[in-house]
Parts: structure tokens; sequence; C-alpha cells
């Protein structure tokens, strides 16, 4: 990107998630959220739209030294496990920051929960490069503020 950068200019490392009931979460990356309609294909071999949503998913990467972040998503984590609680699904407030803060885009996200958990790949080469730990999380629905 050339030339100056507008008050209004939203960065992709300006952002925020916010979790129902849980503490703040410091994600240092989140995988873009795809939002998908549900097709069905017609007899003609066309598709169309079923006109139901898919879930989503987006994968969080939470630094593995933070502690209080790292047991809070453990706890959530099992949550989701047998015996499910029905606390298991949260709403979530993804919040993308504009440079001069007057311009933020906010996403509501419902019925997340954690699938999965992935721990980093490890190498004695490695520099010291951060340890993160990836959650993969599942969405029933996203909605633009």
């Amino acid at each position: 990107m050339k030339g100056e950068i507008l008050a209004d200019h939203i960065p992709l490392n300006k952002f925020e998630l916010r979790v129902a009931g849980l503490v703040a979460i410091t994600a240092l990356t989140i995988s873009g959220l795809e939002e998908e309609l549900d097709v069905t294909e017609l007899p003609d071999r066309t598709v169309a739209s079923s006109g139901e949503k898919k879930p989503s998913e987006f994968e969080l990467a939470v630094p593995m030294h933070h502690t209080v972040e790292f047991l809070g998503m453990e706890a959530w984590y099992k949550e989701g496990q047998d015996p499910i609680l029905p606390t298991y699904k949260k709403p979530c407030t993804l919040i993308h920051k504009s440079v001069g803060g007057t311009n933020n885009r906010t996403f509501t996200l419902l019925g997340v929960f954690v699938k999965a958990r992935k721990l980093p790949d490890l190498d004695k080469a490695n520099e010291g490069e951060l340890a993160m730990v990836t959650y993969t999380m599942s969405v029933d629905e996203i909605i633009p503020l």
C-alpha cells in the first residue's frame, strides 16, 4: 500500500476477540472467517442455495506462556467434552480496529466452541520462536454490526 494511511484505515494487526465469560484472550493470529451457504444439486446438475448457512471455523493462536489465557481456553475446551456442559457454546465479539478508532468493524459470533487444540511443532534448531497453542473454533453464525 502506498500513500497516506487514513484514520479510517483498518489494519490486519489491530483486532480484539472478546469471549463472554472468559478472561481477555490475547490472540496473536486469527485465521480468516469464511461464511458459506449450503447448496443442493438440482436434477439438471445446476446448484441452488438451500437457504441455510454452514457452520464456520477459524483458528485462534494464543502464546503458550500466557498462563491465565491458556487455562481459560483449556477450561472452555473441557466444557465441550463429555459430560458436555450447557455453556460450551459462547458468544464472542470480534472487533477490527481502525487507525483512528472511529471506524471499527464489529462482528458478533454466535455458538462458538473449541473444536480442536494443536500444540506447536517443536524443533531444537529453532532459535526461540514464540510457542503458540492453536485452537480450532466452530461458529454457528457470524453477524456484522
